[in-house]
C-alpha cells in the first residue's frame, strides 16, 4: 500500500525535475562550463602597438599570490618580446643575406636574454584582481601587465649599447633592426 500511495508522488517528482534537467542541458556544451576570467578579452592581448601579458596566482597568503601572478604575467611578457625579437631578426638577417646570420642571430638571443633579466622600463599594470576563498582559504590574484612596443624597442637598443657583450657589427644591425621596430610602432600609434 506504502508503494501505491508514493507512486504518484515520486511521479509529480520526476516530473518538477524534468525542466530543470533540460535547463542544465541547454547551457552545458561537451566542453564544460565557459568561465570568464578576469582581463580576457582583446583589450587584454597584444597587438601592433603593445605587448600585454596577464597573469594568476595562487596560495594561501595574498603575497605569494600576488608574486605568482606578477611573476606569471612578467613571464608572458618575455616570452612574447623573446619570440617576436626571434622573428624579427630572422627575417632581417634574412632579408640583408648576412653571411654569419646564425651567429648574429644566438648574439641576438643572448642579448634578448639579458635584457629580460633586467627591470623593463615603461611597465604599466593595467589592474590587479584579488579573490578569497573562504572554503578552501586561498587568495587568487589576477594581474594585467603592458608595455609599449616603441618603448620596449628603445630600451632593448639602448640596453644593447650599456652591456657592451656584443661586436661593433652586430650591435650596428641590432640597432638598426630596433630602429626600424620603432618606426613600425609609432606608425601604429598614429592610426
Amino acid at each position: 500500500m506504502a508503494l501505491r500511495a508514493s507512486a504518484p508522488i515520486l511521479l509529480f517528482a520526476a516530473l518538477l525535475t524534468l525542466p530543470f534537467a533540460s535547463c542544465k542541458s541547454k547551457s552545458a556544451s561537451p566542453a564544460g562550463v565557459k568561465i570568464d576570467q578576469p582581463f580576457s578579452g582583446s583589450n587584454y592581448e597584444s597587438n601592433n602597438r603593445w605587448f600585454r601579458g596577464t597573469g594568476v596566482g595562487v596560495s594561501s597568503k595574498q603575497n605569494v599570490a600576488r608574486s605568482k601572478s606578477d611573476l606569471d604575467a612578467k613571464n608572458q611578457l618575455a616570452g612574447q618580446v623573446g619570440s617576436t625579437v626571434r622573428s624579427v631578426s630572422d627575417q632581417y638577417l634574412g632579408e640583408t643575406g648576412n653571411a654569419s646570420a646564425s651567429e648574429v642571430a644566438d648574439k641576438f638571443q643572448t642579448l634578448v636574454r639579458d635584457v629580460m633579466n633586467t627591470e623593463i622600463a615603461d611597465l604599466r599594470k593595467m589592474g590587479e584582481e584579488t579573490y578569497f576563498n573562504e572554503a578552501k582559504g586561498e587568495y587568487t590574484v589576477h594581474t594585467a601587465y603592458e608595455i609599449k612596443k616603441a618603448a620596449m624597442w628603445r630600451f632593448m637598443k639602448k640596453q644593447a649599447r650599456i652591456q657592451g657583450k656584443v661586436d661593433e657589427v652586430s650591435l650596428k644591425l641590432w640597432e638598426e633592426m630596433m630602429d626600424e621596430q620603432i618606426k613600425l610602432a609609432e606608425a601604429e600609434e598614429g592610426k
